[in-house]
């Protein structure tokens, strides 16, 4: 069965103005795809988000709350965060794509799919909105695999540039989300310390990796290669999801991380592979990304990645890079296949 590809028109109708995170990103994105003939995918319609879905994540005064400001014109959260008339239904589509990424995997026989949409998520708690995020789409996505599919173990990797605050926060206490982020720090939202490792049966389910400014390809290739991939085969999920911010390329105006087109491209196809290795679907659901040249080339390098055979995760192995080697250390008595690496 072909990928599947969810999107929507009213991602185009969240009007942020000049904000970064603005319309052109999803322009940008589906005029490369669809000059690649978007990459082999099945491309469809998202559906919204129902009550249900948001409310397994959200309270109900948080979604009130955004859908009474939409319904009002809008107005600002706070300095970062803006919501405007057409946000209600773009926030609903953003978290429903996300939510049927989860039932073209498990149900549609889907290997593999992904959710093209804003506002993203990854940085709204369960109460707050922030950080350009109005409701957490991959959460509302891994609580819908747990809820509505049995699914007990959902893998949640974040190679956003930055932390995924909300989803880790979400997730904390539970052992049924393992969420693994690399992200530079210091950098907003000043959260993803390496000892920020969740709480009761959550905790040691949740793996930070900080990195420092300038961190390229070979950081993000030996994060994912070197200690995201052996964790994934010890914790064995049942779902793959992958919140995918670009913002940490080298054009990014928001960051200063260095990864090129071909780095993410080197990533997408170690966590292809790894989904082959256990046998359990990827989805993506995209975060940020500023620059949005940069966005749609590296979008489209993971989503071909995707779309073709996967290949051994060891051919060309980065592993030694300095930041790397020592989470590799820090790590290895939790996650013994870490000691090991790819």
């Amino acid at each position: 069965m072909a990928p599947v590809l969810f999107r929507h028109p009213s991602s185009l109708r969240h009007d942020t103005g000049s904000h970064p995170e603005r319309a052109a990103r999803i322009t940008a994105v589906e005029t490369a795809l669809a000059a690649r003939d978007w990459c082999g995918y099945d491309v469809r319609e998202s559906p919204q988000a129902t009550t249900e879905q948001l409310q397994a994540v959200h309270p109900a005064v948080h979604v009130e709350r955004i859908r009474a400001l939409a319904a009002a014109g809008g107005g600002s959260i706070d300095a970062d965060t803006i919501v405007s008339a057409g946000s209600w239904e773009a926030a609903l589509h953003a978290a429903g794509g996300a939510v049927a990424v989860v039932d073209a995997l498990l149900d549609g026989g889907a290997g593999r799919a992904a959710s093209l949409h804003r506002p993203p998520g990854h940085h709204c708690e369960t109460a707050q909105p922030m950080g350009f995020c109005l409701f957490n789409n991959v959460a509302v996505a891994a609580r819908h695999a747990l809820d509505a599919h049995g699914l007990r173990r959902v893998l949640v990797y974040d190679w956003d540039v930055h932390h995924g605050n909300g989803t880790a926060e979400i997730f904390a206490g539970t052992d049924e989300v393992l969420f693994c982020s690399v992200h530079e720090f210091p950098l907003y939202p000043g959260t993803g310390r390496p000892n920020e490792v969740g709480h009761g049966a959550g905790k040691g389910f949740t793996v930070n990796l900080p990195v420092p400014e300038g961190s390229g390809d070979d950081v993000w290739i030996g994060m994912t290669e070197q200690i995201v991939l052996p964790i994934a085969r010890s914790y064995a999920p049942e779902l793959i999801l992958v919140s995918a911010g670009y913002d940490a390329h080298v054009e990014d105006p928001l960051a200063g991380c260095t990864v090129t087109d071909a780095g993410f491209e080197r990533v997408a196809h170690a966590v292809h592979r790894v989904g082959d290795e256990l046998g359990v679907p990827v989805g993506l659901v995209l975060e940020g990304g500023y620059a949005p040249d940069a966005l749609a080339r590296s979008v489209a390098a993971t989503l071909a990645a995707w779309a073709g055979p996967s290949r051994p995760v060891r051919e060309g192995v980065v592993s030694g890079a300095p930041i790397v080697e020592r989470a590799r250390a820090s790590l290895a008595g939790r996650w013994p296949g870490v000691a090991l690496g790819a």
